[in-house]
């Protein structure tokens, strides 16, 4: 275990390792427990009951958070012609409509958070695959990434305004951010459940067992306080 500063250190005192709290109790303690001196993320961290080597027991899928992330969204779109004036109008902060932008990230340049496309430009898109797609930032159907382009405009505002992807890693881990520890308790509790509820529906049809084992919420740098997974399933939002 890796050694811990003394500010981790101190924080860790105010949870109880062996208790499962309420996310509203998790909520009030995973703000209380960050001691970075800048707003720090809260991330939600699901054990998953899945073996994500299997093709049918992948977890995947996007979901929008009421108040958003707390995180400026810097949006790329791939897309030419009517589409790309559309990913313009609609606040793309970049719109790679040459060969040019296929070259500028191939030699390195990846100043932006999501990457998304039109259908008629994957094939140039595909030649960025090995860049793009170990950093979570390729294009995809599944993630709701490859778009017409008269839906630009709906999904560029969705990402802005808060819509996140989530993904099991290899571990059978989703690591998912619901916001930041500025955010009232509500809004995180309302992120968590939106989260939650979107997980909840992701599930294998395949997967025999206990599907979500166990929930953990953590600031930035900080300890991790565990939730009762039975609570946080059970949540609603009036």
């Amino acid at each position: 275990m890796p050694k811990r500063g003394k500010k981790y250190l101190e924080a860790l005192k105010k949870i109880d390792r062996n208790k499962l709290y309420s996310p509203e109790e998790a909520i009030r303690l995973v703000k209380d427990v960050a001691y970075t001196n800048f707003d720090a993320t809260v991330e939600a961290h699901f054990r998953l009951g899945v073996d994500p080597r299997h093709a049918d027991q992948q977890v995947r899928g996007v979901v929008s958070l009421p108040h958003g992330t707390g995180k400026q969204v810097r949006v790329l779109v791939f897309a030419q012609g009517e589409a790309a004036q559309k990913a313009r109008e609609a606040g793309a902060d970049y719109v790679a409509d040459s060969d040019e932008w296929i070259k500028k990230i191939q030699n390195g340049w990846l100043d932006f958070d999501i990457a998304i496309a039109t259908p008629d430009m994957m094939p140039k898109v595909g030649r960025l695959g090995r860049i793009l797609g170990p950093r979570g930032l390729m294009p995809s159907p599944k993630s709701g990434t490859v778009v017409k382009p008269e839906d630009l405009p709906r999904v560029i505002k969705e990402v802005k305004a808060g819509r996140v992807e989530y993904r099991v890693d290899r571990t059978g881990n989703l690591h998912v951010p619901i916001g930041k520890v500025s955010f009232t308790d509500q809004q995180l509790y309302e992120n968590l459940a939106a989260l939650v509820d979107a997980v909840k529906k992701a599930r294998p049809a395949s997967l025999k067992g206990t599907y979500i084992k166990r929930l953990t919420l953590a600031p930035t740098m900080g300890p991790g306080v565990k939730v009762d997974v039975n609570k946080a399933l059970n949540m609603s939002v009036d």
